[in-house]
């Protein structure tokens, strides 16, 4: 696929959608999309022209599939984040049983994914996106892997495992963890020992957020209701008021 500045995708040896291919000429622009932010690192650059010189269309063409930029993004991304998900709820899945364990084999899933696919990890979490107001970032695609999270250790609520922190916070938590660590490895660490250490890593965080045994533990403060993180992080979870 040739980049924008190298002009239509007609020049490039590509032919352009015919009118009524509705579906492909949106799969192409999704293509499109996603092989312009793995070339430039970012969607600073990105605009409907640089898109539509790449798919070898016109700019108006994009607007009857993609309302805006951010659209095009987030459709780029979202078959990632599906695969994402869907590593992670296999893993759950395999494991079945104890909770706490689910939830352990999620975060190995996640932890997993980023570093057998550096490259899609990158574009989903660590390339700059557009920017949005809070009243939208609940439609973005990453939107499962939270949920993902946050079901396993409401699992977890009401299997007696007591958390350390309301089930929104403690889901962001260990998404925030497990990415963190994910960056380390990427940008210090290569090889199988680093990958193990981080499946060691992801499991404390596992282990800190909730309790070992269900039931009361009096080395591990049970989670109060609600806290200011967990009220604004389901705000921003929440749909937008008509």
């Amino acid at each position: 696929m040739g980049t924008a500045s190298a002009g239509t995708g007609a020049e490039n040896g590509r032919a352009c959608s015919r009118r009524g291919q509705g579906a492909q000429l949106r799969r192409e622009i999704v293509a499109g999309v996603q092989h312009l932010l793995a070339e430039w690192g970012s969607a600073d650059k990105l605009t409907m022209r640089a898109v539509a010189a790449e798919v070898g269309i016109s700019a108006p063409s994009i607007y009857l599939h993609f309302a805006d930029k951010t659209e095009l993004v987030w459709a780029a991304l979202a078959d990632r984040y599906d695969e994402l998900v869907a590593q992670m709820t296999a893993a759950d899945a395999a494991v079945g049983g104890d909770p706490r364990e689910r939830l352990r084999a999620q975060a190995h899933a996640y932890c997993l994914f980023a570093m057998s696919n550096p490259g899609h990890y990158r574009l989903m979490f660590e390339v700059r996106q557009p920017t949005v107001e809070p009243a939208r970032i609940n439609g973005h695609p990453a939107r499962h892997v939270s949920a993902s999270f946050r079901t396993a250790l409401r699992g977890c609520q009401e299997s007696g495992y007591a958390l350390s922190l309301p089930v929104e916070q403690a889901a962001q938590t260990l998404w925030a963890a497990l990415h963190g660590t994910v960056a380390l490895h990427h940008s210090l660490y290569h090889d199988e020992s680093s990958e193990t250490l981080t499946l060691h890593l992801a499991d404390g965080v596992v282990d800190s957020l909730v309790v070992g045994t269900p039931g009361p533990s009096p080395h591990f403060t049970s989670a109060p209701p609600e806290t200011e993180a967990s009220r604004r992080i389901r705000d921003l979870l929440s749909p937008p008021q008509p």
